[in-house]
C-alpha cells in the first residue's frame, strides 16, 4: 500500500501524468475507467490563476468519479505560488502538486518549472508557500537536474523531503535533453535507494510496453510509474500493463468497436463540459490517436475533423463501424 497523505493506493499505482492539452477531465475519466490510479489535471500556472484567467480556472474542474486526482501548479514567485495554492485548496482535490520539471521554453523564460532546478534553494521557498497555504498533500514532480553537468535530483528529494513534500514523481531525464535520447532510470533509483529517502517516488519516462513496465517496476525497485505519451489516444495501455503484470501475458488491442465506444465517451464528456462547439473542436485533436491500426481509416479521420454537431459525428462513427475492418493496434492504416 502507497500512502500519499490520507491518500490510499493499492498494489503498485499507474499514475496518470499531467499533460497539456490533453489531461482534461474528459480523457481523465477514460484512463479511469481503464485503471489508473491516480491522475493529475493539466498543470495551471499561478499567475493565470491569480489573474482569474478563463482558461486556468476551468482547468480547476475535477469530479468526484476520478478520484483520487492531484492538481498540478507551476510558477516561479513565492507569494504568486502560495496565493494559488489557496485558490486550488478551496475546490478541495486529493492533492496539490507543483511542476519543476516542464522544460518548455515559455515556461522556463519565466523562471519556472524545469528552470526552478538551477536553484534549489529557490525551489524550496516556493514549496514551503505551497505547503503553508493549502490543506492538502503537497506533491512534486520534475527532473534529473538542468543538464548532465548538474545532476541534482538527490539533494532535490532529500531537501523536498525535509520540507514536507509527500510523494516525488521523477522525469528520467534533465531540461537539456527535453523529450529527446532515453531517459536514465538509474537515477530515479538512487533517489528511491537512498538511505534517507522515506518517501514514495514515482519513475517517468518512455514506458511504452507492458513488458517495459514490469522490467523498471523489477529492475529500479520504484513505487508506481506515471504514465504520459503510451496514454494519449490509448486509455487502454493502464489495462494492459495490469493485466501483464498480474499474468505475464499481452492482451490483444482493443477492437475497433471499443475504440468507436471510447471516441463516443470521450466526446459526450467534452461537449458536457466545454460547451459543443469547443467541446467538438478540441475532440478533433484525439481522433488520430484513438483510430490509430485500423485499416483505411483516413476518410474517417478527415471527415471527423469538420464535422461540427455530435449528430453528424454519431452517425459518420455509427456508419464507419459497419463498414470498417480492424488491425492490430501500431499497423498502419
Amino acid at each position: 500500500m502507497i500512502k500519499i497523505g490520507n491518500i490510499n493506493l493499492s498494489g503498485f499505482p499507474l499514475l496518470l501524468a499531467p499533460m497539456e492539452d490533453v489531461s482534461d477531465p474528459p480523457f481523465r475519466a477514460v484512463c479511469k475507467k481503464y485503471g489508473a490510479d491516480l491522475m493529475y489535471t493539466e498543470f495551471i500556472s499561478s499567475e493565470g490563476l491569480i489573474r482569474d484567467a478563463m482558461k486556468s480556472r476551468q482547468k480547476l474542474d475535477i469530479f468526484e468519479e476520478e478520484r483520487p486526482v492531484g492538481i498540478q501548479i507551476f510558477g516561479g514567485d513565492e507569494e504568486a505560488m502560495a496565493i494559488s495554492a489557496g485558490i486550488v485548496d478551496a475546490v478541495n482535490p486529493d492533492l496539490l502538486d507543483i511542476n519543476f520539471g516542464c522544460p518548455v521554453k515559455k515556461v522556463v523564460c519565466k523562471g519556472a518549472g524545469a528552470a526552478v532546478l538551477k536553484d534549489i534553494d529557490l525551489m524550496v521557498r516556493l514549496t514551503k508557500a505551497v505547503i503553508k497555504s493549502c490543506n492538502v498533500p503537497v506533491t512534486v514532480k520534475t527532473r534529473l537536474g538542468w543538464d548532465f553537468d548538474s545532476i541534482n535530483i538527490i539533494e532535490v528529494a532529500e531537501r523536498l523531503q525535509d520540507i514536507g513534500v509527500q510523494a516525488l514523481s521523477i522525469h528520467g531525464r534533465t531540461r537539456s535533453q527535453l523529450y529527446k535520447g532515453e531517459a536514465d532510470w538509474s537515477w530515479i533509483a538512487k533517489v528511491k535507494d537512498h538511505p534517507r529517502i522515506k518517501i514514495p517516488i514515482f519513475g517517468n519516462g518512455d514506458v511504452d510496453s507492458p513488458q517495459k513496465a514490469l522490467e523498471y517496476k523489477n529492475k529500479y525497485g520504484i513505487d508506481g510509474i506515471m504514465i504520459g505519451r503510451a496514454a494519449i489516444g490509448y486509455p487502454w495501455f493502464f489495462r494492459e500493463v495490469k493485466h501483464y503484470f498480474a499474468t505475464g501475458e499481452t492482451l490483444p488491442p482493443p477492437t475497433f468497436e471499443e475504440r468507436i465506444d471510447v471516441i463516443r465517451q470521450h466526446l459526450r464528456a467534452s461537449v458536457a463540459w466545454k460547451g459543443p462547439r469547443i467541446g467538438i473542436f478540441e475532440m478533433r485533436r484525439h481522433y488520430a490517436n484513438y483510430l490509430k491500426g485500423i485499416i483505411n481509416i483516413k476518410p474517417l479521420r478527415s471527415k471527423l475533423v469538420v464535422l461540427n454537431t455530435m449528430e453528424e459525428i454519431e452517425e459518420t462513427l455509427e456508419e464507419f463501424s459497419r463498414s470498417l475492418s480492424y488491425l492490430p493496434h501500431g499497423c498502419p492504416s
